[in-house]
């Protein structure tokens, strides 16, 4: 059973995950009128922005060396890797599919998790989870054909490693600063090259760019890349890195949602099917001891 805290910290991770929801059809929308490489850049300069004004508004006080240390490679996963692959795979496969695709991370995160931070899922724990794991891959691979998995969906699976990675290094983080403090200066750590990648990369016809390309580069500066981590972070540090993860699984629910509202997906009955799925995996998790150092 879940204590308090634990509940309070998936609860916070849902929320997150109801904001990373909408991450692939924002960034489908971007890229249609914009290079995959200036959306990468551009969401983290954004959002580096917006985090250095908040820092600077609250007076905090500047990270340890050591804290710099893991927010440089935090920011490496999180603000690069991450936002890259994404848009890139983002301009050969359908937000939908991607976002079933992405329902993997969550083992991604729990392995890193293991590995980085020393947490011990139970046996069950990795049952639900490599269970959820294999249903994602049989879909890309029914669902995607072998070009497009061997494209748009590898692309998705270095998203993913990266993601993981990112997030358990985020996680660590935020049990000694605010989960917000954690992203907004992992932001500041990239806002100069990230600026500078920008304004070199900034579009020749910028003023032909559909305004909704604009909207989706903007959705995913400031709430993917920034204000999703505050609620992601904090709830990974009240409930432990695997645990919350795991609810990310829910994620494709939202994109999926998502992508039929937002790019005019037309969803078919077998993504239905597998994201339903997948998130029974979850819910199953949930109920695994997992052992916390």
């Amino acid at each position: 059973m879940t204590s308090p805290r634990e509940n309070l910290g998936l609860l916070l991770g849902f929320a997150g995950v109801v904001l990373f929801g909408g991450t692939l059809p924002a960034t489908r929308i971007a890229v249609a009128g914009l290079d995959p490489w200036f959306v990468t850049s551009a969401r983290a300069a954004l959002a580096g922005v917006a985090s250095v004004i908040l820092l600077l508004i609250l007076r905090r006080r500047l990270p340890t060396p050591r804290q710099w240390m893991e927010l440089a490679a935090a920011t490496f996963f999180v603000t690069v890797c991450f936002p890259l692959f994404t848009a890139l795979a983002m301009q050969t496969v359908p937000a939908a599919h991607g976002g079933v695709v992405i329902g993997i991370m969550p083992i991604a995160t729990a392995v890193a998790a293991t590995v980085i931070i020393g947490e011990r899922p139970s046996l069950g724990f990795w049952i639900a989870a490599l269970v959820g794991a294999a249903l994602v891959v049989v879909y890309a691979l029914r669902h995607g054909g072998a070009d497009t998995f061997a494209a748009g969906d590898l692309l998705l699976l270095l998203a993913v490693a990266s993601g993981g990675i990112g997030y358990t290094l985020c996680g660590r983080l935020s049990l000694t600063m605010p989960g917000w403090e954690v992203i907004s200066w992992a932001l500041v750590v990239t806002l100069l090259p990230a600026t500078i990648a920008s304004i070199v990369l900034w579009p020749a016809n910028a003023a032909s760019v559909p305004a909704a390309s604009w909207a989706g580069l903007a959705y995913v500066a400031f709430m993917s890349q920034w204000l999703a981590f505050f609620v992601w972070n904090a709830g990974m540090a009240l409930a432990g890195i695997a645990r919350v993860s795991q609810v990310q699984l829910l994620q494709t629910f939202v994109t999926v949602a998502l992508a039929a509202w937002v790019n005019h997906e037309a969803i078919d009955t077998e993504t239905i099917v597998f994201a339903v799925a997948v998130v029974a995996t979850v819910l199953i998790g949930q109920h695994m001891r997992i052992a916390r150092r």
